[in-house]
């Protein structure tokens, strides 16, 4: 009975651990980290998922990111981030409508940025509003996304 209460444990451990390289802070083939070309689409996380969690099987763990959506006006985040390349994207797309005020809504940016062809965050944020600094807003959403992915441990 201790052994496989145990091995279970590991199990979970593990599992959980190997969603967190999907967030590592550079993308293979893409540019170096911190390079990011005009309208910046949020934390350049690696799209590759083999053996990796999706976006709403970390949040389904992780009930702090969730609220943390929630919080931002993000209905269902566990379906909503569904639909990103990463969690990354979602979390600073989030971020983004909340800055915004409602002048970019959540649903606007990732139509946008989910949609074909997809855009970055910045082309979603000048899509909505071509008045606002494009640049400047996606990358305090990726700044705000990357601290709330590093605070809640995703």
């Amino acid at each position: 009975m201790k052994r496989s209460t145990t091995s279970l444990t590991v199990l979970a451990v593990l599992l959980y651990l190997g969603g967190i390289p999907a967030f590592a802070q550079h993308s293979r083939g893409g540019p170096p980290s911190g390079s990011h070309g005009p309208g910046t689409s949020g934390p350049s996380t690696s799209t590759d998922t083999h053996g990796k969690s999706s976006p709403s099987e970390i949040l389904e763990h992780n009930t702090a990111l969730t609220k943390k959506l929630q919080d931002l006006g993000v209905a269902n985040p566990a379906t909503d981030c569904q639909a990103f390349k990463n969690l990354g994207q979602c979390v600073a797309a989030a971020h983004v409508a909340h800055n915004l005020g409602g002048t970019c809504t959540f649903s606007s940016l990732k139509g946008a940025m989910t949609g074909s062809p997809s855009e970055t965050l910045g082309q979603a944020i000048h899509g909505c509003d071509p008045h606002v600094d494009a640049k400047a807003e996606a990358k305090k959403g990726k700044k705000q996304a990357d601290n709330d992915l590093k605070e809640t441990g995703s």
